[in-house]
């Protein structure tokens, strides 16, 4: 077992919640070490909740992957944690030699699943190909005639974070839509209450928490008031799918039950936005962490709370002329 234990998070930005979770879980298991944040802007809030922050290259720069392995050796870095739907693909595709080279771990699912999940339309045959129920997918020339059955919905295929996503309700809106999306998608609209569902697997795609919460409210594509909830319905269909599918880690699921039942609407191999709500629940997937990075073995457990609700909010920290915290009652370290 290593003395310490420092864990490197990509592309902070505003994870915040994220970071106080690491150090929360480090902390109350009494492990030394680090919770290291980089961001490729040093106004990354996340940064300054961090024990050390680091500026790095922007992910399409091609410098990144040789900063994120600098980093790890400077920093002595264990594990190292992506963020964000755009560095998934480079990480998963230059895992082995990061981890080589450092002998830091990246939590991050094989190459074949990210191309998986990061494409819309390679998630759609995916869930169809396993027996999962989708939206309908349409082509362009199944669309080009349609007159009824809206409302619709368009999605960029690599898209992320609900940008660019809009509801169709007619053929008029349809038409303005389509050129605002460089690869667009085009779905049936899927009506009925919409659920994520938080789960964290180990380095053997065992399950070891799944959690189910309703999305009450979202914001900027991003969960703003939510309810984590027990459905034996969900939780049976979503562990079929993690056992389809294989993936590490945390990964956060969408879905909606709809009138035909459960509907998948994305996969995100990664912590989600709204993830500290199934941690602080008692699905707490940092402290699973750092329990298998001392070499210990987990196995499921179905403790957290539920019938718990999350209300998300802004809060904001004042840097001075030096880039200091200047708020002396902030819980800053």
């Amino acid at each position: 077992m290593a003395d310490r234990i420092n864990i490197l998070i990509l592309s902070a930005g505003r994870r915040v919640e994220l970071v106080k979770c690491f150090k929360d879980a480090r902390d109350r298991l009494g492990i030394e070490g680090s919770v290291v944040c980089a961001d490729a802007s040093d106004l990354a809030p996340a940064l300054f909740f961090a024990d050390e922050k680091v500026i790095v290259p922007r992910i399409d720069s091609g410098k990144y992957i040789e900063a994120v392995i600098e980093i790890c050796r400077q920093k002595h870095i264990s594990l190292i944690v992506p963020t964000i739907d755009t560095e998934l693909l480079i990480l998963a595709d230059n895992k082995d030699r990061i981890e080589e080279k450092t002998g830091a771990a990246v939590l991050i699912s094989d190459l074949s699943v990210i191309k998986i999940c990061r494409n819309k339309i390679n998630t759609q045959n995916f869930l169809l190909e396993n027996g999962f129920k989708v939206p309908r997918l349409y082509t362009m020339e199944e669309i080009r005639d349609k007159k009824e059955n809206y409302p619709l919905f368009i999605k960029p295929v690599d898209g992320s974070s609900s940008i660019d996503t809009y509801r169709a309700d007619n053929r008029e809106m349809l038409e303005n839509i389509l050129p605002l999306i460089k690869s667009p998608m085009i779905q049936d609209y899927m009506e009925g209450e919409e659920y994520t569902v938080d789960v964290f697997l180990d380095m053997d795609s065992n399950i070891i928490t799944l959690v189910p919460r309703i999305r009450i409210a979202v914001r900027s594509g991003e969960i703003a008031k939510g309810k984590v909830v027990r459905d034996e319905e969900i939780a049976a269909d979503v562990r079929r799918l993690m056992e389809a599918l294989k993936p590490v880690g945390h990964i956060t699921v969408q879905l909606r039950k709809t009138k035909r039942g459960i509907e998948y609407i994305e996969i995100n191999p990664r912590f989600g936005g709204g993830a500290p709500m199934s941690i602080m629940a008692g699905a707490d997937s940092c402290e699973n962490l750092y329990r298998l990075l001392r070499g210990e073995s987990l196995s499921f457990k179905d403790d957290h709370r539920t019938d718990v609700i999350f209300l998300r909010y802004d809060s904001s920290i004042m840097l001075d002329e030096n880039m200091r915290v200047v708020d002396e009652k902030s819980d800053l370290v």
